[in-house]
């Protein structure tokens, strides 16, 4: 073979390799889609095929099954999730920036009526229990959340916005908790109240002095 011929047969090469790729992250954003509002129970594999216009053969060429796929929405949307609530949460520094937070995710859920719950929370309700290395990722991934509410509540504390002998893992965890828990009652109430009291609940501790009933 030729020079010429070798590297037109590397460019064809990497031609079909980004348009795998871009294949692939199609089929993976319309399955995040599909799933998040009909749920991943409620997505076959042939909804996916005829809403992200490929074939099977494409389709099995990239995930051996939903199994696969699933696993791979989870990347994708959890990436998705941490990236947004990293823009929100990393500059926050006092309790006025907080609460916008808080003022800005119960708004969004207003819009929606409360529906479709977070992100994440709703893939843990359906496969925690059936696929042990999608739930070990979800774990890792509401790990990487709270660690962002750690980080923000040591900004805190050095600023002395918190008491010094707070224990900023708890808290972080009471947040993360108050945020997923308000997701799951505005989704079965379709309202928004129980989300932002859990939340408002839990911010009212970081003003409260540590041991205070």
């Amino acid at each position: 073979m030729s020079r010429l011929e070798e590297s037109s047969s590397r460019s064809a090469a990497s031609r079909l390799t980004a348009r795998g790729a871009r294949t692939r992250s199609r089929i993976i954003a319309t399955a995040a889609e599909l799933m998040r509002v009909q749920g991943v129970g409620g997505t076959t594999l042939d909804d996916v095929v005829v809403a992200g216009n490929v074939s099977k053969s494409q389709l099995y060429r990239h995930f051996d099954d939903k199994r696969a796929l699933v696993r791979a929405v989870i990347e994708h949307v959890g990436d998705r999730t941490i990236a947004v609530e990293r823009r929100r949460l990393s500059t926050v520094t006092t309790l006025a920036e907080l609460t916008r937070w808080r003022d800005a995710l119960v708004e969004n859920g207003v819009l929606r009526k409360g529906r479709y719950g977070c992100p994440l929370g709703s893939l843990v309700v359906e496969v925690a229990d059936h696929d042990a290395i999608a739930r070990k990722k979800l774990d890792e991934l509401f790990s990487v959340w709270r660690g962002l509410f750690e980080g923000l509540l040591r900004r805190f504390q050095k600023a002395g916005v918190i008491p010094q002998e707070s224990d900023v893992s708890r808290l972080a965890m009471g947040l993360l908790a108050a945020v997923q828990g308000g997701y799951l009652l505005a989704q079965a109430s379709r309202d928004v109240a129980p989300m932002a009291a859990a939340i408002d609940m839990a911010l009212a501790q970081l003003r409260l002095p540590e041991g205070t009933p």
